[in-house]
């Protein structure tokens, strides 16, 4: 995981002082490299002891090995998108809006590069196993995770596979209590704290269900729920609405669940997509 991931990733569970060190770093990561560790701690409104401490907590030993590391991961991240600009600064009030969709481009490829190249295939090709198994697919999610669930969901109904997206957390979670055959409950959260969406696979491992996280959190309450966890890598910008750069994150592990499952019975797959792809041209002729 590159350093700015793995800041992103354990932003949301560092204690006040540490995570104002984080916000700083998110901002504007080449922060590290201009300024001392001093004026860092000044700049965050906090110590420089906790500078200290939130190094550690990120896997280095202290703000020289950061900064040794992060100068390398910028520099060889600049050269690579070169063409788009200041890449890895925020978007700001003077970006032309060229500049703007640059930087948001950049981020979004590098997601799915860093999620693509950390994925634990021994992992999913086990959550492949329990959706491939199952006779029931629950998905669930909140706000921007839910537009994932069901991008998974119609995946999996256009080859013929039983998915169903519970909107509401109380259906969900009575959803996994009342089974009868292999189900599998899938919950998307990037933070993996959602309270629901943790409470829904929780519910699901505690009757039997097969539980699968989706998240970028490794030590998220949802992860700790989930028989099979797969993580993204995402550096999300501070100028958003809603998940934007998590999101594509998510839909490209969702991408690589639906080809494993699809990949299982190939032929079958196959001729799904081209009589539901032969229906629906029907509807617009």
């Amino acid at each position: 995981m590159s350093i700015q991931s793995t800041i992103e990733a354990a932003a949301s569970t560092l204690p006040p002082s540490l995570a104002r060190v984080a916000a700083a770093i998110q901002e504007n990561p080449s922060v590290v490299i201009d300024k001392t560790i001093n004026e860092l701690a000044e700049e965050s409104h906090t110590s420089v002891a906790s500078v200290v401490r939130f190094c550690r907590a990120i896997g280095f030993s202290g703000y020289a090995p950061l900064r040794m590391a992060l100068a390398t991961e910028l520099g060889k991240e600049a050269a690579q998108f070169s063409a788009r600009g200041a890449f890895g600064s925020e978007i700001s009030d003077d970006d032309t809006l060229r500049e703007a969709v640059s930087k948001l481009a950049a981020l979004e490829l590098l997601a799915i590069e860093e999620t693509v190249a950390r994925l634990d295939f021994t992992v999913l090709e086990a959550a492949i196993d329990a959706v491939d198994g199952a006779d029931r697919i629950l998905l669930f999610g909140i706000g921007a995770s839910q537009f994932v669930a069901e991008d998974l969901a119609h995946k999996l109904l256009r080859v013929g596979r039983n998915a169903h997206v519970l909107s509401d957390p109380h259906e969900a979670i009575a959803a996994t209590v009342l089974h009868t055959s292999p189900t599998v409950a899938i919950g998307f959260s990037h933070a993996g704290a959602t309270v629901e969406t943790v409470r829904f696979l929780q519910t699901a491992r505690a009757n039997g269900v097969a539980t699968i996280a989706v998240t970028s959190a490794k030590d998220s309450p949802l992860a700790q729920a989930a028989d099979h966890a797969l993580f993204t890598e995402v550096r999300e910008s501070s100028f958003r609405a809603g998940a934007m750069v998590s999101r594509i994150a998510q839909l490209t592990l969702v991408d690589c669940l639906f080809v494993g499952v699809a990949k299982r019975r190939y032929a079958e797959t196959v001729d799904a997509l081209q009589r539901t792809r032969e229906a629906t041209r029907a509807l617009r002729d």
